[in-house]
C-alpha cells in the first residue's frame, strides 16, 4: 500500500507499506471450501484458513473460509478466480475497496494526522493515528492547490464547442495560458514543476482539461508530471444511468497518483460544500479524497456501516442478500406509503413558526433502533411493534446503522451548536441516554473519540459547510435503508421509519391544536403553524402574535410527547403559500416563500430555485423577493410591491432594449434520451439535434444550454440555437422571455390586487 505523507516540514513523502494482508471469506460446504483452499494456494501466495464470522441476518456464527491475500494486488483476481471455481460459494467482504479496508486495519483515515516509523528505503514500520474524525476542531491539511479552468462560462461544457484559454491559478493568482508565446503543455509543465501542487482543482478536468493537456504533451513529446507517482494517469469511462426515474450521467474520471485531482464540474460534494465539506467526507467515511468526491454521499454511508460490521465481526455480503418478506396485499397497501403531508392553506399568513424534527428519519433510526438487522429479529419475539405495521425492532442488539446515525447526528449538531457560538468544546459523542435506548453500547468496537481542542479561528462558514455534508450523509442513509442494491437494506426498515415518522407528525399536530395553534401545513418533518385565530381574524384587524417563547414551548411539548429532538427553525413574519401553476384552486406542497424575523427569505418552488431557469429571471425574482423581505405584514408588503414592479419594469425594459447579455438567457436541460430518439420538436430536442450534428456526442443524462431565437418560426431550427453555436445576429426572443419575467412575477401578486379580500380573509 502507497502513501503520501506531508511531514511537519511541510516535505511530501511517498511511503510504502507491507503489512497489509487484505481478506475475503467463502461460505459453503467445507469439502468444497477444501477443494478450494487446494486450488488458491497453488495459483498463488494466499493463507487459508477456516474461521468463524457472524451472519448479520440471524447473528449466528457461519464457518467460512478465510482468504488472505499476500499482497493487495491478488485481492481482486483471488475473489474472480473463486467465483469461476464454484458460482455456488458464497462471497463476503470481496468486492471491498482496498483503501477504506487499509484504514479499518491501521485505525487511521485519510488527511489524519498520524505518526509513522520508516526506514531508509520509505518502508513502514509502525502507523499511529494522532487524530480523531469525530473532532469538531482539527487541522486543515495544509495542502498546496492549484486551481485550473477554462474562460467562460464554467457550467457549459467545452465538449458541447465552449472554447476558451486555460487559466490557472496558485493562491487564487490567476494567469492565462495560450499558445502564443509556447504551447500549453510546456508552461504547465513548468508551474507543476515550479509550484509541485498536492491538489488541482479543476472545472471540466476529468472529460476535457487534464486529457486535452496530456494529449498536447504528447504529440509534442513533453512529459506532464501530473502524477507524482511513475504510473500512468488513470481514466475511467462516461456513462448514462437510471436512478429513482431520473436519466443521469456521469462524467469521465481522471485520477493522479501522488497528487490530489477534483472536478468541481463532476463532484457533488466539492459544488455544494466547497473543499471544507470534501475534507469533512472523507474523514467520517475514510473514503479515498478523488473517490470520495466523484460518489454519491450513498457510497460514503455504506462504507462507514461496513465498517462498523467489519469491526463487529460481521460478515459482509456482495450484494444485497435479504430479500422483502412476503405480505398479503391489505399489508403492503398499509406499508408502501411515504412520509405524511398537510396540504398548506393557500394565502398570506403572519406570524408563523417553522417546528422542525432533527434529522428526523436519522433520529427515528437512533431514538428506536431501527436497523435492518433489528427488524422482526429472531431474538425479541416479544418485543414492541411499530405503529400500523406491527413489526419487531430488536431490543438485545444496538443496530449498525442506529450506531453510524448516532455518531453524525451529533457531531452535525456540535457544528451547528459552533456555527452559531453557543459551544466551544464537545467530546464528538453523545451520550447513549439521550436516544433512550437499552442495551449495547453504541460505540462497540468503535475507538473512542479524543476531546476537541479550543477552537482556534471560529468561522461560521466553515461549519456549515461540513455540516452541510453530514446532512447528506444522514439523507442518504435513510434511503439506502429500501435501496435495492444496498448491502445492508431491508424495505422493513424503510418502511417502520416512515410508519414512525407519520406517528411523530401526527402527535406534532395535535399537541398544537390542543395549545390553540393552527397548522398551516405539514411537509413529512416539518410544521408551520400560528396562533389559532389568526387565521381567521377580519381583515384588516392586527393579529393576535404569539411570541418566540410561546413557539418554544411548543416545541419542547411536542418533544416530551414524541421522544424526538424538535428545533424552532424560524418564526417568519409572513409565509405566502402558493398554488399549483396549473390550477389557483390547488395547493401544492413545496411552493412558497417566506421572511423570517432577521429578514432572512426562503423560498421553495420558485423559479429562482430551478436549475433550468435563465440568470436573468432569476436574478429578477431574487431582487424583487429581497424587497418583499423589507415588509413585516399584508400592509408593508403591499406598500412594497410598487417598488417590486419597478424592478420588474426595469429588466423588461432592458429585456426589450436588447441590452440582456446572451448568457444571461441561457436555458439549461437535462437529456433524457438521445437526440436521434426525440419524437417531438420540444426545444430541448431542437438543440441536441443541432448539437449532434455540430459532431458533438451527447449522452442521455447530460446537461445542455440553449437561447430562444424565435418560438414561433415555421423553420424549426430557427426556434432556438445551441448557446455554443449562438451566433450574435439571431438574437434572442423578445416574447417568450417577457412570459418567462412575468411568470416569475406572478407569485408575488397573486394574493394582492383582485385576490385581496380572499388573503385577507385567510389570515
Amino acid at each position: 500500500m502507497v502513501l503520501w505523507l506531508i511531514e511537519s516540514g511541510q516535505k511530501r513523502r511517498r511511503l510504502i507499506d507491507g503489512s497489509f494482508r487484505p481478506c475475503f471469506y467463502v461460505h459453503g460446504p467445507e469439502r468444497q471450501l477444501a477443494r478450494l483452499a487446494e486450488a488458491l494456494q497453488a495459483r498463488a501466495p494466499v493463507g487459508c484458513t477456516l474461521a468463524e464470522r457472524q451472519n448479520i441476518w440471524d447473528r449466528q456464527p457461519l464457518r467460512v473460509l478465510q482468504v488472505l491475500a499476500h499482497h493487495p494486488t491478488l485481492f481482486s483476481p483471488l475473489a474472480r478466480f473463486v467465483r469461476r471455481f464454484d458460482s455456488s460459494l458464497v462471497l463476503y467482504d470481496s468486492d471491498l475497496m482496498l483503501a477504506p479496508m487499509y484504514c479499518w486495519e491501521k485505525k487511521i483515515f485519510p488527511l489524519a494526522q498520524v505518526e509513522v516509523e520508516a526506514d531508509a528505503a520509505g518502508e513502514i514500520q509502525a502507523i499511529t493515528c494522532r487524530d480523531d474524525e469525530w473532532l469538531t476542531e482539527y487541522e486543515r491539511p495544509p495542502v498546496r492547490t492549484m486551481q485550473v479552468r477554462l474562460e467562460g462560462l464554467s457550467d457549459v461544457n467545452p465538449r458541447h464547442g465552449r472554447h476558451g484559454a486555460v487559466e490557472v491559478a496558485i493562491e487564487d493568482d490567476w494567469q492565462v495560458l495560450d499558445d502564443s508565446d509556447e504551447p500549453v503543455a510546456v508552461t504547465f509543465e513548468r508551474l507543476l514543476r515550479v509550484y509541485d501542487p498536492d491538489v488541482l482543482v479543476t472545472e471540466w478536468g476529468d472529460a476535457v482539461l487534464l486529457p486535452g493537456l496530456l494529449r498536447q504533451a504528447q504529440r509534442r513529446q513533453i512529459h506532464l508530471p501530473l502524477n507524482r507517482d511513475e504510473l500512468p494517469v488513470e481514466r475511467s469511462r462516461s456513462r448514462s444511468y437510471t436512478s429513482y426515474g431520473r436519466i443521469l450521467f456521469k462524467e469521465s474520471t481522471t485520477t493522479l497518483f501522488g497528487r490530489l485531482h477534483i472536478d468541481t464540474q463532476n463532484s457533488f460534494t466539492a459544488e455544494h460544500s466547497e473543499l471544507e465539506g470534501l475534507w469533512e467526507l472523507v474523514r467520517v467515511t475514510k473514503l479515498p479524497v478523488q473517490y470520495a468526491c466523484r460518489t454519491t454521499p450513498g457510497t460514503g454511508i455504506s462504507y462507514m456501516q461496513m465498517e462498523v460490521a467489519w469491526r463487529d465481526g460481521v460478515l459482509i455480503p456482495a450484494q444485497k442478500a435479504e430479500p422483502e418478506s412476503l405480505k398479503h396485499p391489505d399489508e403492503l397497501l398499509m406499508a408502501d406509503r411515504g412520509g405524511l403531508v398537510f396540504s398548506p392553506r393557500l394565502g398570506f399568513f403572519e406570524n408563523v413558526a417553522e417546528l422542525d424534527f432533527v434529522s428526523e428519519f436519522p433520529s427515528i433510526m437512533a431514538r428506536f433502533n431501527i436497523s435492518p438487522e433489528t427488524i422482526n429479529c429472531p431474538c425479541c419475539p416479544q418485543a414492541p411493534r411499530v405503529p400500523e405495521l406491527g413489526y419487531r425492532i430488536c431490543q438485545r442488539y444496538r443496530g449498525i446503522t442506529s450506531r453510524v446515525v448516532e455518531r453524525l447526528i451529533a457531531k452535525r449538531q456540535q457544528y451547528k451548536i459552533r456555527g452559531s457560538g453557543l459551544g466551544t468544546r464537545d467530546s464528538g459523542l453523545p451520550a447513549q441516554a439521550g436516544f433512550g435506548m437499552q442495551g449495547a453500547g453504541p460505540a462497540a468496537n468503535l475507538p473512542s473519540p479524543i476531546p476537541n481542542p479550543e477552537p482556534r479561528t471560529p468561522n461560521p462558514e466553515v461549519y456549515k459547510l461540513r455540516r452541510g455534508v453530514l446532512k447528506w450523509l444522514l439523507v442518504c442513509c435513510f434511503g439506502y435503508t429500501g435501496y435495492k442494491n444496498a448491502r445492508f437494506g431491508k424495505i422493513e426498515a424503510h418502511e417502520a421509519i416512515n410508519a414512525l415518522a407519520r406517528e411523530k407528525l401526527l402527535v406534532a399536530k395535535e399537541a398544537a391544536e390542543r395549545r390553540g395553534f393552527r397548522v398551516l401545513h405539514a411537509l413529512v418533518d416539518s410544521l408551520y403553524v400560528c396562533r389559532g385565530d389568526a387565521a381567521r381574524r377580519p381583515y384588516g384587524l392586527p393579529p393576535p402574535q404569539a411570541t418566540r417563547a410561546d413557539y418554544e414551548l411548543l416545541a419542547r411539548e411536542i418533544e416530551r410527547l414524541t421522544g424526538l429532538p424538535l428545533a424552532l427553525e424560524a418564526v417568519y413574519r409572513y409565509v405566502v403559500f402558493l398554488p399549483s401553476r396549473q390550477s389557483a384552486e390547488i395547493p401544492v406542497p413545496n411552493r412558497f416563500f417566506c421572511v423570517s424575523e432577521a429578514g432572512e427569505l426562503k423560498v421553495r418552488g420558485l423559479e429562482c430555485r430551478r436549475h433550468d431557469t435563465p440568470p436573468f429571471i432569476a436574478r429578477m425574482q431574487r431582487e424583487v423577493l429581497a424587497i418583499l423581505a423589507e415588509a413585516y405584514d399584508f400592509p408593508t408588503y403591499c406598500a412594497k410591491l410598487g417598488e417590486a414592479r419597478e424592478v420588474y419594469e426595469r429588466f423588461l425594459a432592458r429585456l426589450r432594449d436588447g441590452s440582456v447579455a446572451p448568457e444571461e438567457l441561457v436555458i439549461r436541460k437535462r437529456l433524457t434520451r438521445a437526440p436521434a430518439s426525440y419524437q417531438k420538436n420540444s426545444v430541448t430536442a431542437i438543440a441536441a439535434r443541432q448539437l449532434d450534428r455540430a459532431g458533438v456526442k451527447l449522452r442521455p443524462g447530460e446537461n445542455i444550454e440553449f437561447i430562444i431565437t424565435d418560438a414561433g418560426s415555421a423553420l424549426i431550427d430557427d426556434r432556438v440555437r445551441a448557446w455554443t453555436l449562438w451566433e450574435g445576429w439571431r438574437g434572442y426572443d423578445v416574447e417568450a422571455y417577457r412570459e418567462a419575467l412575468e411568470k416569475a412575477f406572478e407569485p408575488v401578486v397573486h394574493f394582492t390586487g383582485p385576490a385581496r379580500k380572499i388573503a385577507g380573509s385567510k389570515h
